[in-house]
């Protein structure tokens, strides 16, 4: 594939993910806003497949798009009645909001500003000539050593844990 070609498919998926993102936390309907998630996860995918990923571009449609939307839905169903209304924030709660959305944007424009981004030819990755090998995959993610990720993929299975626990107390208390 072109680079100019990868390019406007990488802003076309930027412009996408990051729209969507918006427009799911902003939104005041709870179903469009997991709708909104589902094209953020679908657009990740979309990364992944850029990146030659093609294996986690199938996990992040199967288990994210698939499976954890699919379960937020009938989370909301569960526990959303037809006749509740939602109460607007305290002032103190959007400030502090904010105040987090800004440091958080200003930490992201320093990486962003900090890095130097090359777009190599000898990178095969961006150009789409070969695809990563599975072992290579399997190894960063459970590897415990620098630039592998065992740790964050062992406090994502506690989040979703502590999620579904959520999700179970929030089910019976009806």
């Amino acid at each position: 594939m072109d680079a100019t070609i990868n390019l406007i498919i990488f802003y076309a998926l930027a412009v996408v993910v990051l729209s969507m993102s918006v427009l799911a936390v902003t939104t005041k309907k709870i179903l469009r806003a997991a709708t909104y998630l589902l094209f953020v996860l679908i657009g990740t995918a979309g990364f992944y497949l850029m990146l030659n990923y093609h294996f986690l571009a199938a996990v992040q449609i199967t288990v994210y798009a698939g499976g954890v939307v699919v379960l937020f839905i009938f989370a909301i169903f569960l526990v959303s009645s037809k006749g509740e209304v939602i109460e607007p924030h305290a002032k103190r709660k959007v400030v502090l909001g904010l105040l987090a959305s800004v440091a958080g944007a200003a930490v992201v424009f320093f990486a962003l500003f900090k890095h130097q981004f090359v777009i190599d030819s000898a990178n095969t990755t961006m150009i789409g000539d070969q695809e990563m090998n599975m072992k290579v995959i399997g190894q960063a993610l459970i590897g415990t050593g620098k630039y592998q990720y065992l740790l964050p993929f062992e406090i994502l299975s506690v989040l979703l844990l502590a999620c579904i626990i959520g999700g179970i107390l929030i089910a019976r208390k009806r």
